[in-house]
């Protein structure tokens, strides 16, 4: 049984994850409409990874006997200036997302849950390769920030980035 601190936790973070992925959706829209449609590509690929995100959790929730409460999900921005704005964002924000994990497995590990310590390892190194991506997306943004041969190159580049579920899901029922 969840102590009801983790299970919060975990319905914060669920709510936090659909967040995500309606930010990113968000991104995609306003990428596309300037005609980045790489770009655009790219933040869906992150639209459906926060859905799968937050898919886990609710699915480890419910593996435990624990309710998922779905909550309001707040407004999120619409617009951005830059291409290189878009992806500052994303840095700040999976940074905040990090934090949220590392308290989840603090409590899981203040509870002695070992299986909820176990499954949040996947989010903790999930979360190394979301900050990782959104650094090197800054990188490449910025190298190509006032070149727009680059910058259309870049976007094609993105273009080609493909949807993968997230492993945990394949073992979902």
């Amino acid at each position: 049984m969840l102590s009801k601190k983790l299970h919060d936790a975990i319905n914060e973070q669920i709510n936090a994850e659909l967040w995500s992925a309606y930010l990113y959706l968000s991104m995609s829209m306003d990428a596309e409409i300037k005609g980045y449609k790489g770009v655009a590509n790219w933040f869906y690929v992150q639209f459906q990874e926060e859905q799968d995100h937050a898919r886990i959790f609710m699915n480890y929730l419910n593996s435990r006997d624990a309710k998922v409460e779905l909550k309001m999900i707040n407004v999120v921005p619409t617009e951005w200036d830059s291409v290189l704005s878009m992806f500052r964002q994303t840095l700040e924000h999976e940074k905040r997302v990090t934090a949220m994990i590392d308290n989840i497995a603090a409590i899981a590990n203040e509870d002695k849950d070992f299986a909820s310590i176990n499954r949040i390892a996947w989010f903790i190194d999930e979360q190394v390769e979301e900050e990782e991506s959104a650094r090197d997306m800054i990188m490449a943004a910025e190298a190509v920030e006032d070149n727009k041969y680059g910058m259309y190159m870049l976007d094609k580049e993105l273009a080609a980035r493909v949807y993968t579920p997230a492993s945990p899901l394949g073992t979902a029922e």
